[in-house]
């Protein structure tokens, strides 16, 4: 946007990673955790200084540590669970926890989400998986009135959810939730309680969200692809700690210049993608009206104009997104090396406090010195 004028000065485009105040997304939040976190430091100053958390390191491989860490995160479940009954909506605290919780756009690919669960669903229900972790996909999002794709999405996940309650096999496996009217006072419910930071947007598209480093504050691991600031995340915590699939920005950005993306061959050519897209439309999740999700069938598979179809890279990266899946649920199964990835995402969270931010943009922008109060 601002190519000239970077070019004509470019000492003076300057940009910080944003941050999250730890005050609210942690302190506040999550009772339990910053109690364990204040103990095992000795003092409350990681609520004004977040890297004081590098002195958990040390605790990765403390069983007593692990144990009291891993009780935090079932107690926060618990809590959860209470507050989602006066949602309306029933969630069994002893599931891992799947979430995705943000802006309902398609950049940022509910619908991919939407998709792996409709595979998992499909290979239960017929025996190619036997065995699963009891997992809860939680989603929560606002969308624009006018964004009818958006809409749509968000009627699929409702109609996947119900269909998976439903289904004898899927069930006592899987859960899909959608928490109505989405707000920061619901995600400072559900963010202490997650085990999994959903942040699967198309590589290149995100400037630098926050929702990840709230998760990733929590112990929450991320579920991603090298965007926004995941890349950052994965460079603090390791890619042993989070669980990344999909293209890379430079691919995405090689096939938006040149061409040579067609979701068509992936169609023709995967059996598990053609027999997921099909379900959209052969009334399987809307029986009374079999074309309710064709517009989202066809914004994947544009027969009359490829260049616009799938044009955030959902099929192109839906097996690499359903392996990376699978990744989480046997590594959740052994519960010590998840806590202690787990703990580790909390240590390493002190980059992203907002007061690191602010105090960049005091040194290095505004030029002005801290007044100690």
């Amino acid at each position: 946007m601002l190519r000239d004028w970077a070019q004509l000065y470019p000492d003076k485009i300057l940009n910080r990673t944003n941050g999250i105040t730890q005050r609210r997304f942690l302190a506040l939040c999550n009772p339990s955790l910053s109690a364990l976190l204040t103990h095992r430091l000795g003092s409350k100053n990681w609520i004004t200084n977040l890297f004081q958390l590098e002195k958990l390191k040390p605790y990765a491989n403390n069983g007593e540590v692990l144990a009291a860490f891993c009780e935090t995160k079932k107690e926060n479940k618990r809590r959860l669970a209470r507050w989602m009954e006066g949602q309306g909506l029933y969630y069994d605290p002893a599931r891992m926890l799947d979430v995705q919780i943000k802006r309902l756009h398609e950049y940022k690919r509910q619908l991919l989400h939407c998709l792996g669960i409709l595979a998992l669903t499909f290979q239960i229900e017929q025996g190619e998986i036997t065995e699963f972790a009891p997992t809860t996909f939680l989603f929560a999002a606002k969308a624009a009135p006018g964004y009818a794709r958006a809409k749509a999405v968000i009627k699929l996940i409702h109609a996947v959810g119900d269909y998976v309650a439903r289904s004898p096999k899927a069930a006592p496996l899987l859960q899909v939730l959608f928490v109505p009217d989405y707000s920061v006072t619901a995600a400072e419910r559900i963010i202490p309680a997650a085990d999994v930071s959903e942040q699967i947007s198309t590589a290149s598209k995100e400037a630098s969200g926050t929702g990840n480093m709230k998760f990733m504050l929590n112990g929450a691991l991320t579920l991603g692809t090298m965007d926004g600031a995941n890349v950052e995340i994965v460079e603090e915590v390791g890619k042993e700690n989070a669980f990344i699939f999909g293209l890379s920005a430079e691919q995405v950005i090689q096939y938006e210049n040149y061409g040579g993306y067609n979701p068509m061959d992936i169609f023709n050519n995967d059996q598990d993608i053609r027999r997921v897209l099909m379900q959209l439309i052969n009334g399987t999740y809307s029986p009374q009206d079999s074309e309710l999700f064709r517009p989202l069938y066809n914004s994947l598979l544009n027969t009359q104009d490829t260049a616009k179809a799938d044009t955030y890279f959902i099929l192109a990266d839906f097996k690499s997104y359903a392996e990376a899946q699978r990744r989480v649920e046997a590594a959740y199964k052994d519960e010590k090396n998840w806590a202690k990835s787990a703990l580790l995402n909390v240590a390493c969270a002190g980059k992203f406090s907002s007061d690191r931010t602010i105090a960049g943009y005091a040194k290095d922008i505004w030029q002005i010195d801290p007044v100690t109060l």
